[in-house]
């Protein structure tokens, strides 16, 4: 079989593997299409706690016209349900990289990113999404494409009723509006969300409360996503984002009495500050430590923000006499990144955790141990604790974050 004839075969296999996941994926769902936004995010009535699974560097689509791409992404589905059924988390992040969309040959990327959400989607639980620097890159040609027998055709999948046949061929690949479009439209249970129209760039920069338990005007966290940028943006979280933040936190939680949790891909460059030499030492958590921080562009301001804003939770304490009431400053607030693949630890940054997630998913470079990264928020007395589920049901790397 000729090399081009190859490309055509994959290629075409490769369609229609997606229009026929995407169908079973998408059963029940159809009728369900979400109208308003979900935000009944309750810490257990029963168990008092509130857990986070966060996924991230998924990377499906990679290498799609390889035999290896498509069985990295099943692996990925098979971590990602092994974490879910041994963790049972009330919420899912994907924390970026969902797609590899630099090496997805076909116009319609949210068929691999509905693929990457099916094991958490499949168990309705519900979660939110931020971007990664892959998720909306433009595609890259294989340089074997160039060789003799040059750049193959596209075999478009066969029309019928419910697609033209034209809107999932070609090389074009989807920008970050399509994804979160799609990504909401479609599902119920995506808390996801655009962002402020007038914030540039606005895609999926927003604020979900985690209420108590009984009640639900009660606010017990903030969680917040910020798109760090990449693919067709700079690497960069930007003045305009840092400011957002800065006033939103402030009108929610003027005075940062209700703890925060951020959620990013691309560290900050005070990552790179507090990362561990030779090692993981104390105070800082983790078990690999195994390439450099590669962080973001440029420092536009958010971690100053961080910083002077970082959760105080004031708690008051009778000293023995029972008379003197002293103050005791808690802390309260914790930055989580993907991105680096080998790294996955927590370290202290002045008032605030910066910690990365665990590698999830099998596209994407490196050959440690995947795993996702677990939050565990508890709302009496509070506390927040994370640690790390592998694919084989190890845990490691406990840490408490208050």
């Amino acid at each position: 079989m000729g090399k081009t004839t190859s490309h055509l075969r994959i290629i075409f296999l490769i369609n229609l593997y997606l229009l026929y996941s995407h169908s079973i994926l998408t059963i029940g769902f159809d009728d369900q299409l979400r109208t308003t936004p979900e935000t009944d995010l309750r810490v257990g009535e029963s168990s008092g706690r509130f857990k986070i699974g966060v996924f991230a560097d998924l990377h499906f689509g990679e290498n799609a016209w390889t035999d290896w791409g498509p069985r990295q992404d099943v692996r990925s589905l098979r971590v990602m349900s092994t974490v879910l059924e041994h963790e049972s988390p009330d919420f899912v992040v994907y924390l970026g990289d969902v797609i590899t969309a630099n090496n997805i040959p076909i116009a319609n990327a949210s068929l691999y990113w509905d693929q990457a959400i099916s094991p958490t989607r499949r168990r309705g639980i519900p979660w939110a999404s931020v971007f990664g620097n892959h998720d909306d890159a433009p595609f890259e040609w294989p340089l074997e494409w160039f060789s003799a027998p040059g750049i193959p055709q596209i075999l478009c999948p066969v029309a019928n009723l419910s697609h033209s046949g034209q809107e999932e061929c070609g090389f074009k690949g989807m920008y970050r509006v399509e994804l979160m479009k799609k990504e909401i439209d479609n599902n119920i249970q995506s808390h996801s969300r655009n962002g402020p129209k007038d914030l540039w760039p606005s895609i999926s920069n927003y604020v979900l409360q985690i209420s108590s338990s009984n009640n639900p005007q009660k606010a017990v966290a903030y969680m917040y996503f910020l798109d760090s940028g990449g693919g067709s943006y700079p690497e960069v979280i930007s003045s305009a984002q840092a400011e957002w933040f800065r006033h939103k936190s402030q009108e929610i939680n003027p005075d940062s009495s209700v703890p925060e949790i951020v959620f990013w891909h691309i560290p900050s460059k005070a990552y790179k500050k507090v990362a561990p030499k030779f090692g993981i030492h104390r105070p800082c958590v983790g078990s690999i430590n195994k390439e450099s921080v590669a962080p973001q562009e440029a420092e536009m301001g958010i971690m100053k923000i961080l910083v002077k804003r970082s959760s105080i939770k004031v708690e008051r304490q009778l000293n023995k006499n029972f008379n003197t009431i002293s103050k005791v400053d808690v802390l309260h607030m914790a930055v989580f990144v993907g991105h680096n693949h080998g790294l996955d630890w927590c370290c202290p940054y002045w008032k605030l955790w910066l910690c990365f997630a665990r590698h999830t998913g099998y596209g994407g470079y490196g050959n440690w141990a995947r795993g996702a990264r677990i939050v565990e928020i508890t709302e009496d007395p509070f506390s927040i604790k994370s640690w790390i589920r592998m694919e084989d049901g190890d845990v490691h790397s406990e840490v408490v974050l208050s």
